[in-house]
């Protein structure tokens, strides 16, 4: 335990700076280092944290109530595979003019669009309006490994490895 005049003065000798670490125990806990210097190590420290951080980037995909069912399976195949690559979609429905009143057509596209997407994607925000924007959010599901192929493939490829390694025996 080093009195505080005597700290300050061995500060001033080294030329660093006097930096409290824990004032509220007993007695107080200060350090001598260079302030400017720990304050650019932590920056760094909290940047290099950001860069490992994966942002979570939302795609969009925009359809309209009366959507004809060719552009509607285009936009759909989008945005499965936008969930297939581990995005989060947004699929909002625009409405003109006099759809404004029929909002049950948007959510009848909106719910058709879950159905499609059921086992790639799960609803993270139900349907809700947003001015004139009917807007649904969707987030991936996990995908589970591939399944190996049937027994009756798998039990015709070990007879095809024994006939290739029979005339190698012989």
């Amino acid at each position: 335990m080093v009195p505080i005049a005597e700290a300050l003065r061995i500060a001033e000798e080294r030329e660093l700076d006097l930096v409290e670490v824990s004032g509220q125990a007993d007695p107080p806990v200060c350090r001598i280092l260079d302030y400017g210097k720990y304050k650019f190590q932590q920056q760094k420290r909290e940047k290099d944290a950001r860069k490992k951080t994966k942002g979570q980037v939302v795609k969009e995909m925009k359809m309209r109530p009366k959507i004809d069912l060719h552009d509607y399976n285009f936009k759909v195949r989008a945005v499965k595979d936008f969930l297939l690559s581990g995005y989060r979609v947004k699929v909002a429905v625009f409405f003109r003019g006099r759809e404004m009143a029929f909002l049950d057509r948007g959510r009848e596209v909106l719910d058709k669009v879950v159905r499609d997407c059921e086992g790639i994607g799960k609803v993270d925000m139900p349907p809700r309006m947003e001015g004139r924007y009917m807007r649904l959010m969707l987030m991936p599901v996990p995908q589970s490994p591939k399944k190996a192929k049937k027994p009756e493939a798998e039990g015709s490829d070990e007879k095809e490895v024994i006939n290739k390694e029979e005339p190698a025996k012989a």
